[in-house]
């Protein structure tokens, strides 16, 4: 057996040899360029992201590796002066290729105190001397096309194969269609290509024509947030990278062998909210009854997050539950999810006649047999059992729960708004406790606040009576709950 160890020994050492030699040789695929690249740390802040963050989504990543190499705030020059080519030039190797794609910033100012990161305009050799105001360093200023050739150059020296992107298209548009940079930095992004025999992909041309065929109103708020109109949003960045993935497929470039047939695009998961409760949280299809979930998405950041309101009209704990509304709810949740539960409003009616929607009061384990109209019987607990049953089963699928006690009514007594903290908000809190979630005092805060506004603006918010809110009531209880949400320092 001894005699058979270095023979063992041996082989594992070949074996890994080989292996190792087969990882080197694995071609990766580094990105270049600047946030419409790589937005930020590349993890979707804002809602803001690059084309290199899902490039690799439709290449075979068996066969390829991927590296987005690409800085927010870059031109081609400052991605040099930087150091940041040089590090992406000492990884590469034989067979490897370079995305490149800068523009957006290259049109700033050469020299100034906040970023100084202009080119000359242009693909020609002119030079311009400065002592940047902004490092404190003498630098000769080239132009644009000087900047991308030189990178398309070293890369070649090293085996490399590039391909030249012209920038991706603002999301600006005037009578239907979206300007093009084709006499700018997109012309001059071909003629480095032109120049240098390399790949090139008219990536601000084609993604416009994409874009127009959606049309602006489709493109706006989807592929683009109306707050920015140079970043994408995820679905923007898959865009930007199918119209690469689609040229490369056209072209005679190697890449295209790895490009995949049918891939499978992942979109980043947003946080989901479900809204639980009655009418004074749902959408009523009456604008004289307007819930607050309605307006709740006007103050969360919906580039993360999607409200999913699920509220009721009419209901009560008991027959959100009786009517397997819970139980639709419950069935969506996933670990992570936030579920925000409030009630009341309702649970006060007949337990036994008329709409059947009341509970029994408290938070107690009595119960009482109802025969209801159709003749069927229904066991009917208390508020606070149904609260806390809906509390327990979100926790148990993973959720995050947040229990809000009912909005304030416009009912006043001695300039003072009415509360129920002695019931409904009692038992919602007790709930809350009992089962260790969060809670927020709805009624009392936002009570509060009618009373520092008075009778005469508050009753602006209650068109059509006491207890439902119009657009403007909603947007204040909205806010409520979103700053409440934030005090207690949770992250939705």
């Amino acid at each position: 057996m001894n005699s058979l160890k270095p023979l063992l020994t041996f082989c594992w050492a070949f074996l890994f040899f080989n292996f190792s030699i087969a990882q080197n040789s694995k071609p990766t695929v580094f990105t270049v360029g600047d946030s419409t690249v790589k937005n930020g740390k590349g993890d979707g802040s804002g809602g803001l992201w690059g084309w290199g963050d899902f490039i690799g989504q439709f290449l075979d990543t068996t066969k390829v590796s991927v590296e987005n190499h690409a800085l927010g705030g870059t031109s081609s020059r400052t991605f040099q002066d930087k150091g940041l080519w040089t590090a992406v030039l000492n990884k590469l190797k034989k067979g490897d290729y370079v995305l490149i794609q800068f523009g957006h910033n290259d049109d700033g100012p050469i020299n100034d105190s906040l970023r100084a990161r202009g080119t000359i305009k242009g693909i020609g050799n002119e030079t311009q001397e400065i002592d940047n105001i902004l490092t404190k360093k003498h630098e000769i200023v080239h132009s644009y096309g000087w900047y991308i050739e030189k990178i398309v150059r070293e890369a070649k020296l090293k085996g490399a194969i590039p391909i030249i992107c012209s920038p991706i298209p603002r999301n600006d548009w005037k009578n239907g269609k979206v300007p093009r940079n084709d006499t700018s930095y997109g012309l001059w992004a071909k003629q480095i290509a032109n120049k240098e025999k390399v790949t090139f992909i008219d990536l601000n041309n084609k993604m416009a024509l994409e874009m127009e065929k959606l049309g602006e109103t489709n493109v706006t708020g989807t592929y683009f947030y109306k707050k920015d109109h140079t970043h994408t949003s995820a679905k923007g960045a898959v865009l930007s990278a199918s119209v690469i993935i689609s040229e490369v497929r056209e072209s005679k470039n190697s890449l295209k062998k790895y490009v995949l047939k049918d891939p499978k695009i992942v979109l980043p998961s947003k946080k989901k909210v479900f809204l639980v409760g009655d009418s004074t949280m749902a959408n009523n299809k009456d604008e004289n009854a307007v819930g607050w979930g309605v307006t709740f998405p006007m103050f969360c950041d919906t580039t993360k997050i999607e409200v999913i309101n699920k509220a009721r009209g009419g209901r009560s704990t008991r027959t959100f539950d009786h009517e397997g509304l819970w139980e639709e709810v419950k069935n969506q949740l996933q670990p992570g999810n936030f579920v925000l539960i409030q009630f009341g409003h309702n649970d006060a009616g007949a337990v036994d006649k008329e709409k059947f929607r009341g509970s029994l009061k408290g938070n107690g384990d009595e119960i009482q047999e109802v025969k209801l109209s159709d003749g069927s019987k229904e066991t009917v607990h208390t508020f606070g059992w149904y609260m806390n049953k809906f509390i327990r089963e979100a926790k148990e699928k993973g959720a995050i729960v947040i229990v809000l006690s009912q909005t304030p009514r416009n009912e006043w007594t001695n300039d003072k708004v009415e509360r129920r903290t002695d019931t409904y908000g009692k038992w919602s809190k007790e709930a809350a406790e009992k089962e260790g979630v969060f809670y927020i005092d709805l009624n009392e805060i936002v009570a509060l606040k009618y009373e520092a506004l008075g009778k005469e603006k508050v009753k602006a918010f209650f068109p059509k009576d006491h207890t439902h809110t119009g657009f403007e009531g909603a947007k204040l209880n909205a806010q409520t709950v979103a700053e409440s949400i934030k005090k207690l320092g949770v992250q939705l």
